[in-house]
């Protein structure tokens, strides 16, 4: 008895020791597991953590951040581009986000001014004015591995993930997605781009055959791969234009040598026109020539007007500028201007001024980390 007990006693404690050994190995297994799969999250979201950890609070409803990795676009343009902001939300989803986040781009009607002019030295300078109700504003610097570096601006309602969470969390989701929708910009060469939207209907839908654009992936292309207004209006002719959400909208154009033109397209067809002075009407000659709205000829006339008042202006003079013909001056539906811009394209400073206070500015270099 007392043998056989000896070995019921030997057997249990065997049999424990092996439960033992066996949950060591499933702890193991599942530790592996984990980090195994904290590995692969990190090889596919590198980019997305590390963009959305530089994304800082200016002010309320004003960040900026810096994109950190490949944003795509050379995939994006491989693949034909998109015809409308859903494609191009698609794509986001897919090799942003690979999937895991339904993104949703928007769009509505705004107001804008831009002016372009020189410094008493000679350097080129550009103004812009983005007038809209109050929204949350990201400025975005990238620096592709194929491409210029630059520093635009984004309206972050127009981008969403239908998801209910604190604004400075969204951002941060959002950032990754933001060089897809950028509605103004400067790139390392100097070359300025801007959309400006025009009351009328419908939006440009061009269907030639060609690789396809929308308004803010076309800003996209021009910051990237376009050292001036030369090339950019041979690049956008390689490419069919379509108005994101139907909203008819023109492009402005100005690089560092001063030259400063229009980009509209009449009846599906591109028409550029040289100007200094761009506001939300046509300006190409022809039947469409004025086509907009009344207080965006009163701004017109009025940027004009200071134009051939002065020979020059340097930064201040613009942001000056801009201050005459933003929204406070107007009885408008527009709540006011979100932001104002002053590029110096020679030195590639941006300066920043938000919803109208021009006694601040947040300065950004293009091509500066």
């Amino acid at each position: 008895r007392d043998c056989c007990l000896f070995w019921k006693v030997e057997e249990r404690s065997q049999e424990y020791e092996m439960r033992k050994i066996r949950l060591k190995y499933i702890i193991y297994a599942i530790l592996i597991l984990l980090f195994a799969v904290i590995i692969i999250f990190v090889i596919l979201f590198q980019r997305n953590i590390r963009t959305a950890a530089s994304v800082r609070k200016l002010e309320d409803g004003l960040y900026s951040m810096e994109y950190k990795g490949d944003y795509g676009l050379d995939l994006f343009l491989e693949q034909g581009g998109a015809a409308d902001n859903l494609a191009v939300a698609e794509f986001v989803i897919q090799d942003v986000f690979h999937g895991l986040f339904p993104v949703d781009l928007r769009g509505t009607s705004f107001g804008c001014s831009t002016i372009s002019a020189r410094t008493s030295e000679g350097e080129a300078v550009f103004g812009r004015n983005f007038d809209w109700g109050t929204c949350t504003a990201l400025i975005v610097q990238t620096r592709p591995a194929k491409g210029y570096a630059s520093v635009s601006t984004v309206n972050m309602d127009f981008l969403n993930l239908g998801l209910r969470m604190p604004e400075e969390t969204q951002m941060r989701l959002l950032s990754v997605a933001a060089p897809f929708a950028p509605m103004d910009g400067m790139n390392e060469k100097g070359l300025c781009v801007a959309v400006l939207m025009i009351q009328d209907s419908p939006g440009f839908q061009q269907d030639t055959g060609k690789p396809d654009l929308t308004t803010t992936t076309a800003v996209r292309l021009l910051l990237d791969q376009a050292a001036d207004v030369e090339e950019a209006v041979e690049l956008l002719s390689q490419y069919d234009l379509h108005a994101s959400a139907g909203m008819m909208v023109h492009f402005a154009l100005a690089d560092a040598t001063g030259h400063s033109v229009v980009v509209e397209y009449i009846d599906n067809e591109m028409s550029v026109t040289e100007t200094e002075v761009v506001t939300n009407y046509y300006l190409s000659p022809g039947e469409k020539y004025g086509i907009g709205t009344e207080e965006s000829k009163i701004r017109y006339a009025m940027l004009k007007d200071l134009l051939q008042s002065s020979s020059s202006f340097d930064m201040d003079g613009i942001r000056d500028a801009l201050d005459n013909v933003s929204k406070h001056n107007f009885d408008s539906e527009f709540a006011s201007t979100e932001w104002s811009i002053v590029y110096n394209q020679s030195t590639g400073e941006a300066r920043y001024y938000h919803r109208e206070n021009y006694q601040k500015y947040y300065s950004f270099i293009a091509g500066s980390p």
